[in-house]
């Protein structure tokens, strides 16, 4: 089983690339005030609006933020990245060069006492996400990875960017609620989860759900910014307001 220390910031949808120059700064600022503060971090699914690897070539935006990942992972905090629907084509230069633990798919394990499962929250509502469900398989395949490898890396970010703004723009048309009731859902068939942590949707949110089972979503760094904080003894939901003593939004204690 995964085993990450505490104290742990998960983020998620920071979407570089297409974010303000402001915000993409205020990003990098954030991450290197983790060294002082967490022992791990977790990124959970679109940290760029577009991700890639070619064999000799990345994508150039957001570029300021690679390295400071690989900076705090050098300082020592363990960095995992759930892939999204932006950036599920990472490879080596993300987990060799970058230094982080790539994953794709769910993650479970524990972060400190918590049992925790992660998800990105692509493709889970049943209605709305039943087109896209269609197309990931193929999206994600070897021979399409191949087949977008021989363009030229501007044309493929061209036509990637392009692509995706529809997913990007604006927080679900649902408030969240559909990825909030799969959330719910799961916490209350699966009584030994402590956290069910979803993204996607671009609503934070920090509740109870069962006796034991709490719900979290850390939004986007686009709309807060905000991300979530844990201890062993505590789950926080914070906005980032410049300085490491970010303003907590809402707290629940594990031992409660």
């Amino acid at each position: 089983m995964s085993v990450l220390p505490t104290p742990c910031h998960i983020i998620a949808d920071v979407h570089l690339g297409v974010a303000a120059p402001a915000i993409e700064r205020s990003f990098e600022k954030y991450l290197r005030t983790l060294p002082g503060d967490a022992r791990s971090l977790v990124i959970n699914g679109d940290l760029f609006d577009f991700w890639f690897e070619w064999n000799s070539v990345i994508p150039r935006r957001g570029f300021r933020a690679l390295a400071e990942l690989a900076a705090i992972r050098d300082a020592g905090v363990e960095i995992v990245w759930i892939a999204g629907n932006h950036d599920c084509w990472g490879g080596d230069v993300l987990r060799d060069d970058i230094g982080v633990t790539y994953h794709v798919g769910p993650w479970t394990g524990e972060i400190g006492p918590w049992n925790v499962r992660i998800e990105h929250g692509d493709g889970l509502r049943d209605v709305e996400d039943r087109r896209y469900r269609m197309i990931r398989p193929v999206m994600r395949s070897p021979f399409a990875i191949r087949m977008f490898r021989w363009l030229h890396p501007d044309l493929a970010t061209r036509i990637a960017m392009g692509s995706s703004s529809a997913s990007r723009t604006y927080r679900a048309l649902d408030g969240g609620s559909g990825l909030r009731t799969i959330g719910h859902t799961r916490l209350q068939a699966d009584r030994s989860l402590d956290l069910m942590v979803l993204g996607h949707s671009h609503v934070a949110a920090l509740e109870k759900v069962t006796d034991r089972g709490i719900f979290a979503n850390p939004g986007s760094w686009l709309n807060g910014p905000t991300y979530l904080r844990l201890t062993d003894e505590e789950i926080a939901l914070c906005s980032w307001n410049g300085s490491a003593e970010s303003d907590r939004l809402n707290v629940i204690d594990r031992r409660a």
